[in-house]
């Protein structure tokens, strides 16, 4: 048996690379049609967007291939005719990235934007980021079933100092829900991993003040459906209401210190409202609808502003100091570690530690 000394030391890690391998969100369909072409810092990259009259979206490196001009709205690049015409020599690019025009030479094969390939959920638009240019290595989940029953995708951003790892860490941190947020009962009952997939259910109760009159006690169970640390698709039922939600909490890197932190939700009807929101069966149902969308996402927001005060301030821990109660968390670290392939770790693979098994998922969840 070795010795204390002979035994292998955990390896620390005290800051994690600031970019993991994945999709992360760009921006709303709608607000891309709206602005015809936005530009933003993106995993640490200067990136333009846009969509030619077909509908295609073009994510790119923001940067003309010709002689280097920023190609953003605030140098003055613009959008004309479905392409992206660069400010200082006019070269024209379409959605592919190809130049296909310049005002006074036939366009050169050799000019070209780096683009990356997309996805597109419910009108949110994601990108992939892989290591060294590095192609997707799993595919984000199919669209879930909409319709009419479920409110349009309402969404809210945060920008705050933190890391993607650290907020994917809350799907599986269930200890924090009842210390940090108040709830209480919380009830792990399932975590399961497969490859880039990683799924964590729990139940709890939530007590909310409405009106600041009367408390309304809530028994929820959530399904976080994560893929990667810059996609998590939660699904909630609310049993004391009747209501059906879901959020997607989509974490994205900014330039390595920053992280902006989206939410976006959508509500299902609820045509017969629980004990304590009798007064909803007055109104339209739409609006009904609308209403409880709004005040979703604001309470969602509320609690997520909670955990940003301690992100934006925390250090991470690696190895962590784990007691009994901390659940599953060393287990989602050994599965974060998939996204770094830069990071020279002797790590077991989580497949043969036994942390992955076949998951039944839902349809709408494709493969990971």
């Amino acid at each position: 048996m070795p010795t204390t000394a002979s035994r292998p030391r955990p390896t620390r890690i005290d800051a994690l690379p600031p970019f993991p391998e994945g999709w992360y969100l760009i921006a709303t369909r709608e607000s891309i049609e709206k602005k015809r072409l936005i530009e933003k810092t993106w995993m640490g990259e200067q990136i333009v967007a846009w969509c030619d009259e077909t509908g295609a979206i073009c994510v790119a490196d923001a940067f003309c291939p010709h002689l280097g001009s920023h190609m953003g709205p605030t140098v003055g690049g613009r959008v004309r005719d479905g392409c992206l015409v660069c400010p200082f020599h006019g070269f024209t690019f379409d959605t592919t990235g190809q130049c296909v025009a310049t005002p006074n030479a036939p366009a050169p094969k050799a000019a070209r934007l780096k683009v990356y390939r997309t996805r597109e959920i419910l009108g949110l638009i994601f990108a992939w980021w892989g290591t060294g240019g590095r192609p997707p290595q799993w595919d984000l989940p199919e669209e879930p079933a909409a319709g009419p029953k479920w409110s349009r995708v309402l969404t809210t951003t945060l920008r705050f100092r933190g890391h993607p790892q650290e907020t994917t860490e809350n799907s599986v941190d269930v200890e924090h829900l009842e210390y940090t947020h108040g709830y209480s009962n919380v009830r792990p009952t399932e975590m399961a991993i497969d490859g880039a997939y990683l799924k964590s259910a729990f139940d709890f109760t939530s007590v909310r003040r409405t009106a600041g009159l009367f408390d309304v006690v809530a028994d929820v169970s959530a399904v976080a459906h994560v893929h990667g640390l810059g996609f998590s698709f939660v699904e909630i039922h609310e049993k004391g209401i009747g209501m059906h939600s879901r959020m997607w909490v989509l974490s994205t890197p900014v330039d390595g210190t920053f992280v902006e932190l989206t939410l976006a939700t959508q509500v299902h009807e609820i045509r017969k409202p629980g004990q304590f929101f009798k007064g909803l069966g007055f109104l339209p149902v739409s609006l009904r609808h609308r209403l409880m969308a709004r005040l979703f996402i604001s309470e969602e927001r509320r609690y997520v502003e909670q955990d940003v005060v301690i992100w934006d301030r925390k250090r991470y821990r690696s190895p962590p100091r784990l007691c009994q109660a901390d659940g599953p968390i060393g287990k989602y670290r050994l599965y974060c570690r998939q996204f770094y392939p830069d990071l020279q770790l002797r790590v077991t693979p989580p497949s043969r530690i036994g942390l992955a098994k076949t998951v039944e998922r839902p349809a709408h969840q494709g493969q990971a």
